[in-house]
């Protein structure tokens, strides 16, 4: 690993976070997937990626409350609106200045980030890949030329801000923050169309790369790069990744690998049903023997966002959230806060969960208040895993397939199909295409249809996808041998809860009596990446490592026998190169 390592690149991109880093690391960046483009005007909302609609239907409000009381019932703790008698603590405790060592959980407030660039050292950081006068026209950046107007005290706004420093930019400031992928697609929409999203893929990419880890643009070519893709990504989107790799980032070769298939190598397993709980979506899917099973794949939408949301909701509602403007779409520090709270306190389990914590404020670029109050029902918003109408959608929906006209095939539902290399397409098929898109023309054209298992909980997710799977021998082995991956996965009081909950979802007739869930031996957030590095080392000199000049003479097109011929990513999707 740390030979071969040192110059393999392994890219894990996700809706929230991506996670970068050398193959010879032990651990990657784990960045959140965003950009904050500094505008001309003064901002009248900081989020541009889409229309988010922020109202609760009547009937979405009754569905959660339902769905509150039923998880009540199971954890024997109070309905929603019945008051806890072994309520001790008062309800808000107000602002404090000094911090409480009892408080489990220091009080982290986050900083607001400073938005302009330093006098020394302006964009010195790009300069490596930019060219010799320092601009960044190798970005491709559209918005934010305007920064060489100085402000009252001489200094330039950052003409773009990614990763966390992105999410702690004030409401005040200029800017606009742009999320390149939601819900588990590129976030193309009517208001963020597909050039800005790529160009923003490209840019927070390109700036991890100089950035973290020091990789320039000179020195690329040098570097191959192991792109681990969600489930959730189909045909066309996967392309459009490779060729920001091999073109626009300048890699010497790449090759792609599938999340669920690379979480079992991280593992060092070869056979399991693979739980991907992500912060905007969860994925299922089994794996036998090192290949990935089609048919098996499900997706729900929903992940640690979601969680962290319905926390805020719930102490909302038993009145313990203080007096403070918490606001998640228009103040993203809010959504860091949240995902801290929930956490720390957050776990599945028996019995009234309270406890003291210190909540902090953000308020127009001033320093973070801190308050400190009583959270309660804490091993509620968990249990939206398994009762999905508790979280609900009412922000971020995936994004409207309606604008994909010029594909097609863009955002269809390519998972359960099969795509046969056409009889009439020759090794030679594409001498003269510059990017392959032909090849995108010859698949059949799939009417989207709702799948019906997003509407279900993840027991039901899992246990289907296992019966799915075929053979009686294989069930048995995928329902004791289910890998839970992705940040959620660490959730204390998870692992018996799908257990047990799997085991009751199996139908009576199936004759299966026991379920497990095997414990990872790496952090569940970065194992994927982990098998994508191992995979890539193992693999390094096949011939399913596409060449950046095979790629932009040639394009790519459908192979046949290629390695993992069980895993759609490479087989049924043509992600693979073929000599000609």
């Amino acid at each position: 690993m740390s030979e071969r390592g040192s110059n393999l690149v392994v890219i894990n991109p996700g809706s929230a976070n991506i996670r970068v880093g050398l193959a010879s690391q032990d651990t990657p960046f784990n960045i959140p997937h965003c950009i904050a483009h500094h505008i001309k005007q003064a901002p009248k909302r900081n989020v541009q990626d889409q229309m988010l609609n922020n109202q609760i239907t009547t009937a979405q409000h009754m569905e959660r409350e339902k769905a509150y009381d039923v998880i009540a019932s199971l954890l024997k703790i109070p309905f929603l609106d019945e008051e806890a008698p072994s309520n001790t603590f008062p309800r808000k405790m107000g602002r404090i200045d000094g911090h409480n060592p009892q408080i489990r959980g220091k009080d982290l407030a986050f900083n607001w980030t400073d938005v302009f660039e330093e006098a020394s050292s302006s964009s010195s950081a790009l300069e490596t890949s930019t060219n010799k006068d320092g601009t960044s026209e190798s970005l491709d950046l559209k918005e934010g030329s305007d920064s060489k107007e100085p402000d009252l005290n001489k200094r330039k706004y950052r003409e773009f801000i990614c990763g966390d420093e992105a999410l702690r930019i004030s409401p005040t400031e200029p800017y606009c923050l742009c999320r390149p992928i939601r819900r588990g697609h590129l976030n193309i929409s009517q208001h963020y169309p597909m050039q800005q999203v790529l160009e923003d893929l490209q840019t927070i990419w390109e700036w991890i790369l100089i950035d973290k880890l020091h990789i320039p643009r000179n020195e690329r070519n040098m570097y191959s790069a192991i792109l681990v893709m969600p489930e959730t990504f189909d045909n066309r989107e996967i392309k459009e990744m490779l060729s920001i790799v091999l073109q626009e980032l300048c890699f010497g070769s790449a090759v792609v690998h599938q999340e669920g298939l690379a979480a079992v190598f991280g593992n060092g397993l070869s056979t399991a049903c693979v739980v991907n709980i992500g912060a905007q979506v969860t994925s299922v899917i089994c794996i036998e023997d090192g290949g990935a099973v089609p048919v098996t794949g499900k997706t729900l939408p929903f992940g640690g966002e979601d969680i962290s949301r319905c926390f805020l909701w719930t102490q909302r509602h038993h009145q313990n959230w203080p007096q403070i403007r918490t606001d998640i779409l228009t103040k993203p520090i809010d959504m860091l806060m949240l995902n801290r709270l929930k956490e720390t306190y957050c776990e599945i389990k028996e019995g009234e969960l309270d406890a003291i914590a210190v909540v902090n404020s953000y308020e127009d670029g001033v320093p973070a208040g801190s308050h400190k109050t009583k959270l309660s029902a804490l091993n509620v918003p968990p249990m939206g895993l398994f009762y999905p109408s508790l979280l609900v959608p009412d922000v971020y929906p995936p994004p409207p397939r309606t604008w994909f006209h010029d594909y097609e095939d863009m955002l269809e539902d390519t998972l359960h199909i099969d795509f046969p290399r056409r009889s009439d397409m020759s090794d030679t098929f594409y001498p003269n295409v510059n990017l392959g898109l032909p090849m995108w023309e010859s698949y059949p054209v799939i009417s989207s249809k709702p799948k019906k298992e997003e509407k279900v909980g993840l027991a039901e997710a899992i246990t289907s996808s296992i019966l799915l799977a075929g053979r009686i021998d294989l069930q048995r082995k995928l329902f004791c041998s289910i890998q839970l991956t992705g940040g959620v996965a660490l959730t204390s009081g998870l692992v018996p809860a799908v257990e047990e909950r799997v085991l009751h979802a199996i139908p009576p007739n199936e004759a299966i009596d026991t379920v497990e869930v095997l414990q990872s031996r790496t952090n569940p957030t970065f194992v994927s990446w982990k098998g994508g590095a191992i995979l890539g080392v193992l693999d390094f000199g096949r011939d399913a490592w596409i060449h950046r000049e095979d790629w932009i003479r040639n394009g790519i097109h459908i192979g046949s026998g290629r390695k993992y011929k069980d895993s759609y990513y490479l087989q049924a999707q043509a992600m693979c190169y073929m000599n000609s």
